[in-house]
């Protein structure tokens, strides 16, 4: 075990603090039961493969725009990151952070390596969608995905108990960030990917309309206005991106939507998520922008939502947005059975660009 790694090899779990090997023979204890859930068996793991004399730990990517892939992300990096986070958000030893992330992703393992490195008792919940329901003690710092703010927002009296929240994972909708600004909770969206090794930006939601580069962090853009991350203490190499992007003078950024997604309808180049962002202020289902193929425009903007969603609304709500340009209208409206998500709750476009393709769409 490398010395960055003895230096933090202690861990607290549901009020129970254990170090070394120790808190080794509680992780194989509880795998070893086949009463213990398999989502906590994923956490106990991963803490197994950061005590380990390894010097990286194999983490998975999500795959949202391709299949996902397997890579090694060294352990001086995840706790840089963690420091990071930590002093951004002035967190203190013996703070009590909630994990209710899968350990098998990057977000939930760097939620556990934060509390190896900053001290903080980690409160146990399955992964799911209503992260609050059983929450009655204080939790100083939490991360979670936006469906489970969302699924969350009623539960009040649970929020009154939770200091501050990093939401990643996917975009954050203008209707859900207005719903959060009345508690008193600090919600913070962030940016970031596995290969930087969580988020490497956060902006503040009701304060901040760009994202604000972490310590020691900074951006540019390539000849494809893609975001470029330079971040030496996570990364050896810059890490670039498929993020199309507006970084102003002050190093802040602005995310307009993904190089790998962009529709080209008639000569004119899309972003399905600029298009989204416009639409969301009026259309309340869940909804997609896609494309499908055509003769003339060689790919056709197209509106996809769930079976059930009532269609006559929801072309009533198009007709009533006046922000879109005539390139930006749905030609048409699908519906699917289920729009593809991933594990982490993001949409995976090219799987749904493949179900319109075989016909699965109506």
């Amino acid at each position: 075990m490398g010395e960055g790694i003895k230096k933090y090899s202690t861990l607290s779990l549901n009020g129970v603090c254990r170090s070394g090997e120790a808190l080794q023979n509680f992780c194989m204890q509880e795998i070893a039961k086949t009463t213990t859930p398999e989502w906590q068996k994923h956490i106990y793991q991963f803490v197994e493969e950061w005590l380990s004399p390894l010097d990286y730990i194999v983490a998975q990517t999500s795959g949202s725009t391709g299949e996902p892939k397997k890579i090694k992300l060294k352990k001086e990096h995840m706790i840089a990151s963690a420091k990071k986070t930590i002093r951004y958000f002035n967190l203190q030893p013996d703070q009590t952070a909630l994990l209710c992330l899968s350990a098998n992703y990057i977000a939930g393992k760097m939620m556990i390596v934060r509390a190896f490195v900053g001290g903080f008792d980690l409160k146990l919940v399955e992964p799911g969608g209503y992260p609050l329901r059983d929450i009655t003690t204080q939790i100083d710092f939490a991360a979670m995905v936006p469906l489970q703010v969302s699924n969350s927002i009623q539960e009040v009296e649970a929020w009154r108990t939770v200091k501050t929240v990093i939401i990643g994972g996917g975009a954050v909708s203008d209707e859900l960030k207005s719903s959060l600004v009345d508690l008193d909770t600090g919600f913070y969206e962030t940016y970031g990917m596995t290969e930087t090794v969580s988020h490497v930006a956060v902006r503040k939601i009701g304060e901040d309309d760009r994202f604000k580069p972490m310590p020691n962090v900074s951006f540019d853009v390539d000849e494809r206005n893609c975001l470029v991350i330079q971040a030496p203490d996570i990364s050896s190499t810059p890490v670039v991106t498929n993020d199309i992007v507006d970084v102003d003078a002050c190093g802040h950024l602005l995310l307009q939507g993904r190089y790998d997604n962009v529709i080209n309808s008639g000569g004119v180049k899309i972003s399905p998520e600029q298009v989204e962002r416009k639409l969301s202020k009026c259309i309340e289902a869940f909804f997609v922008i896609s494309s499908v193929q055509d003769d003339k425009l060689g790919e056709m903007l197209v509106l996809v939502v769930e079976e059930g969603v009532d269609l006559s609304q929801v072309k009533k709500q198009i007709k009533d947005i006046q922000s879109l340009n005539k390139y930006e209208k749905p030609k048409r409206i699908l519906q699917v059975k289920n729009i593809p998500l991933t594990p982490t709750s993001k949409i995976m476009r090219n799987e749904l660009r493949q179900m319109i393709a075989r016909g699965e769409a109506k």
